[in-house]
């Protein structure tokens, strides 16, 4: 089985330098690991101790936030390092501030994991969610370096838990983790029938995240102006197939005001939505100086807002439900409102559970989008019913940043 690993690491990076030829992102991928041990050589300082965090991409790294600031905050003795695997999170988040050092990860064969080990001689390592990299987590074992799997969730059609050779070995890979801090009593469960007993239900740590980021949301004047006090629509995060539905929806309700915050804010992405809403509809790098009270429509071209937007909302409608799964419902729902997204949802617990609560609406059309959009809009006693589930669901949630941290350091 190792050796059928090795050998589909090194097709990925092949397939990979191929990919770079024509494609940005490969190239970002290809470039960024090349550049990774020269700048950890030229840039590491072992004066102090090392915490590596791991995140595979932009969303992990959400979950990984909390954890670092708060080492920053609680331990300032230590020096972060954060890597990154996608090309999405390293090149939006390669500035992050809070961390010393910021690199891609290199690709996990058994030389580059001992080589990275050797260089960077962690203290304690964070992988977030996901990750599970054999020859790192290997290496990290065979030098008695504690490494913990935090907001780590497991389902049961995953390899680990099924029979034969192939899910034996990726069990082993498991059983080499210090401890897992797994957001939910099911994959807590899911690990015990394995025999793996070192872990703690902290939930998510990104409900930490977004709490930190509605105490400090900004104040957004021509947002402000163009709510004017009226009933507002968010859709935050929005594809062409989430689009398509709340345009059908404008058709028929000409007062409700809507945002649209396109996932993609490409010019070519903008003008294909402006394109096909009613005339009228307003740019927000643009609307200084319009008249935003009177317009309906307002499309979002920049990024770093949307959270605070959501503030403003009398829902949200969460995107990427009608392709490979919905963006984060938490920053939404930490406002107390009630949040809509499309049908493939299943694979993000948080969306889930908001549900579950009566606090989120997965629709599959057109029809029931209408139909719950006008419930939740024109029934306000509704609306202060969902508010409620929210707060008390996000409260319930928040707190598991500092379980890990009392587990890590403090635990004799």
């Amino acid at each position: 089985m190792s050796l059928i690993y090795q050998l589909g690491i090194f097709f990925y990076a092949l397939a990979a330098r191929v990919a770079a030829l024509f494609n940005e992102k490969a190239r970002f991928f290809v470039n960024g690991q090349k550049a990774a041990f020269p700048y950890l050589k030229q840039q590491l300082n072992h004066s102090r101790p090392l915490l590596w965090v791991h995140c595979a991409s932009l969303g992990e790294f959400e979950q990984g936030r909390p954890l670092i600031e708060q080492i920053k905050k609680e331990h300032p003795g230590y020096q972060v390092l954060l890597t990154f695997f996608s090309p999405s999170g390293y090149e939006i988040r390669k500035n992050y501030d809070q961390a010393d050092y910021v690199c891609y990860l290199p690709l996990d064969t058994a030389s580059n994991a001992r080589k990275f080990i050797e260089l960077t001689k962690p203290e304690k390592v964070f992988f977030i969610k996901y990750e599970f990299w054999y020859n790192y987590i290997n290496q990290l074992h065979k030098n008695n370096i504690p490494l913990f799997l935090v907001s780590a969730i497991f389902r049961q059609e995953q390899l680990f838990f099924k029979s034969g050779v192939r899910a034996k070995w990726y069990r082993q890979v498991l059983q080499k983790v210090t401890h897992f801090f797994v957001q939910t009593e099911n994959s807590a469960q899911l690990l015990a029938s394995i025999g793996i007993n070192d872990y703690t239900v902290t939930g998510d740590t990104r409900f930490d995240r977004v709490a930190e980021i509605a105490a400090n949301s900004k104040q957004l004047p021509l947002i402000e102006q163009f709510k004017n006090g009226q009933k507002l629509i968010v859709a935050g995060s929005s594809w062409a197939p989430d689009e398509e539905l709340l345009i059908d929806f404008l058709k028929q309700d000409q007062t409700t005001k809507i945002i649209f915050a396109p996932h993609e804010v490409k010019e070519s992405n903008i003008k294909r939505l402006l394109d096909q809403l009613p005339a009228g509809a307003i740019r927000y790098s643009q609307a200084e100086g319009k008249n935003l009270e009177q317009a309906q429509v307002l499309v979002v071209d920049t990024i770093g807002i949307l959270s605070s937007i959501y503030h403003y909302a009398t829902v949200a409608y969460i995107g990427g439900g009608f392709g490979v799964g919905i963006h984060n419902t938490l920053e939404a729902a930490i406002y107390n409102i009630p949040v809509i997204f499309g049908p493939n949802y299943l694979k993000f617990q948080e969306a889930v559970n908001l549900q579950k609560v009566g606090a989120a609406f997965p629709i599959t059309n057109s029809e029931e989008l209408t139909e719950i959009l006008s419930q939740l809009l024109k029934e306000d006693e509704k609306r202060l019913e969902v508010a409620q589930r929210c707060r008390e669901f996000m409260l319930l949630n928040l707190g598991a940043t500092q379980q890990v941290l009392e587990k890590v350091f403090n635990s004799n």
